[in-house]
Formats: structure tokens, C-alpha cells, sequence
């Protein structure tokens, strides 16, 4: 799609305006289609509160993103169809199913498989008709008991899961390094980091797969789709920061959900790189059912590959077994006290 930014006006303008004010954010003074500094600082504060690239330009996901934050929950039938529907709504209604001990998987906005199969299952539970459509019965019922809702949800609480039972070494593990392309600088850098990691991580017994050749540049959904495909247990990407955003290791985080995992696993391939862990909501991160990470550095290539395995292992050696009380993270070597998922209600 075309990109919006500073000084360009006109009748599309004027549509992300007023889909940033119904979202809470004034382009003012700016005069309807005119896009200066009202709309320019309205849009980085979207993009902040949507964990997107701080760039003040509506690209791919940050049009996106605006799109999906004008649904409500209640305002439209929610189904399962191709293309799967998105919205804010769909994350609402993941995070109640989860809530709830209904397993909707990753709080992500798409209403997928596991979304609709939470649905059939709630329904079925509720004794209401089983049409797989979130229309006026389900909205009536999740009325009715929302007040049992609690502050954990069954998504979070399987990622935590997954840390205290991970394998404790690569051998064998299914790995895919992803390699961005949206320009010909970033695919030739990120291919040979990625060429690299493959090499060590082979070495160290995994089993690593790429998501793409080295004459093919298919889009983030496109490689998403390819490492569920392939059952990847760890998804690794590589990338060079756009203009205007940070260097680091991204891990899935919105402001509804995050991923445990992911954000455990960033912190340590961040360490050893001598950069920070940042929250992210991109494609291949939000679409990834595995645990995923971006590498984003300036100076990406083969040499940042040992920095990179060297963090997977640290990652994998070290026990998670234990939380400690109301910590927000998991962290090593802490205690902690078991956190059963609510179950569903009977």
C-alpha cells in the first residue's frame, strides 16, 4: 500500500484522522486531509500504544492496526472464515475465552482455529446454540459471567508452562531462522546471520529449518505461516531497524497480551548482544504460534550468530521452573507457588 507521512494530504488522509480520533487521538491543529505535525504526533503516540515502529508513517501495519482498533466487542458477528477476521474485538473475545479456561491460544485480534474452537466449546458449556458465531447469545452469556473473569488467562499461563518444561538443550529441536527481505540491503544481511545461526545451531544438534530461499522474499504472514507449518518449537528472525526504531530484540507484546516466553528468550539473546528487549506486535511475531523473536541490529550479519545461539542456550539451560510471588515475569532461580488455569465453568 501507499505510505502516508508528513506534508502529504488529501481524501485518505482525512480517513486516518478521524480513524485515529475514534481510537483517542487528536490530530488537532491540523485541518481535515492535511497531514502535519497534529497528525504526525498523533500517529507516533498510536504507534507507541500499539508496540509498532515509532516512525509517524501509516504503512502496512500501522494502517492495519488503525483498522482493528475500530472494532468493539458487540458491534459485529465475530466467525471463522478465509481471510480470518481481525479487530480489537476478536482480542477481547480471546482474552474472556482464555480467561474463562476456554483456550483461544495467543491473544493476537485473529479469530483463528483455536478461537473458534474455544467458541464451540464455550457454547457447548453454556448450553446455547453451537453455531461457532459470536453474535447476541454469546455476548448475553459472556455478560452473565464475566464477573468470574480473572487476571490470568490460559494463553499466558501455557507459555509459562512451556518455560518450566522446555527441552534443557538444542539437540533435536526444531528451529526456524527467518530472515526479513523488505529491502535488498536487509534480505543480503539478514540471509547471512541467518545462514549462520542455521550452521551453529546444526552444530549444537538442532534441527533448523530457514523460512524462505535466498531468491524468494515473501511477506511476514507468508513466513509465519510457513514456521506453524513446519511446527517450529522456537522461531528466531532477523532484521535490520527501520527508520526511526530501535535496536533490540523484539518479543510479542500488545497491550492486552504478551508472550512469557517470547519475552524471556529475547532478554537473554539481548544480553549477549549488548542491546534491550523490546515489545513488538509485527506479523511474524502476532501470527508465530511458537515462542518468536526478532534480532533487530544495525549491524546484522554472520558475526552475530554466536551471540545469538549463545543466548538460545542460556535460554534453554536455565530453569524456570519457579516464579516468584506477584512477579510480572518469569525469572531464573526464584521461587514461585503453582497457578493452575481457571477451568471451565460446569
Amino acid at each position: 500500500m501507499q505510505l502516508y507521512r508528513r506534508n502529504d494530504s488529501g481524501e485518505a488522509v482525512t480517513d486516518i484522522q478521524a480513524r485515529l480520533r475514534a481510537a483517542g487521538y487528536d490530530c488537532e491543529p491540523d485541518a481535515p486531509g492535511e497531514f502535519l505535525d497534529g497528525t504526525d504526533q498523533a500517529v507516533r503516540l498510536f504507534q507507541r500504544s500499539r508496540n509498532l515502529a515509532q516512525d509517524g508513517i501509516v504503512g502496512r501495519d500501522t494502517w492495519r492496526h488503525l483498522v482493528e482498533a475500530g472494532y468493539r466487542l458487540g458491534e459485529r458477528y465475530l466467525y471463522y472464515r478465509r481471510p480470518m477476521m481481525r479487530g480489537d474485538d476478536v482480542a477481547d473475545f480471546q482474552r474472556q475465552m482464555n480467561m474463562l479456561g476456554f483456550d483461544a491460544g495467543k491473544e493476537d485480534g485473529i479469530f483463528g482455529p483455536n478461537t473458534h474452537r474455544a467458541l464451540l466449546e464455550f457454547q457447548e458449556n453454556r448450553e446455547i446454540v453451537s453455531d461457532g458465531v459470536v453474535g447476541p447469545l454469546v455476548w448475553s452469556e459472556l455478560a452473565l459471567v464475566g464477573r468470574v473473569i480473572g487476571e490470568t488467562s490460559r494463553e499466558d499461563l501455557r507459555e509459562r508452562e512451556w518455560l518450566r518444561s522446555k527441552p534443557r538443550h538444542m539437540a533435536n529441536l526444531r528451529i526456524l531462522f527467518d530472515p526479513f527481505c523488505r529491502s535488498d540491503l536487509e534480505a543480503v544481511m539478514a540471509w547471512d546471520a541467518a545462514g549462520a545461526a542455521l550452521q551453529l545451531a546444526k552444530e549444537h544438534g538442532a534441527n533448523p529449518q530457514l523460512s524462505r530461499a535466498v531468491d524468494v522474499f515473501p511477506d511476514e504472514s507468508s513466513r509465519a505461516q510457513r514456521a506453524n507449518l513446519l511446527d517450529a518449537e522456537l522461531v528466531i528472525a532477523l532484521a535490520v531497524p527501520q527508520v526511526e526504531d530501535d535496536a533490540g530484540v523484539y518479543h510479542f507484546a500488545t497491550a492486552r497480551s504478551h508472550s512469557p516466553a517470547g519475552a524471556v528468550l529475547a532478554t537473554r539473546i539481548a544480553k549477549e548482544l549488548g542491546v534491550t528487549s523490546v515489545g513488538r506486535a509485527i506479523p511474524i511475531l502476532l501470527e508465530t504460534r511458537a515462542p518468536s523473536v526478532v534480532v533487530a541490529v544495525y549491524d546484522l550479519g554472520a558475526h552475530t550468530a554466536p551471540a545469538i545461539i549463545a543466548g538460545v542456550e542460556g535460554f534453554l539451560a536455565e530453569d524456570y521452573g519457579r516464579e516468584s510471588e506477584g512477579a510480572s515475569e518469569i525469572e531464573p532461580g526464584v521461587a514461585s507457588g503453582d497457578d493452575p488455569a481457571t477451568p471451565p465453568m460446569r
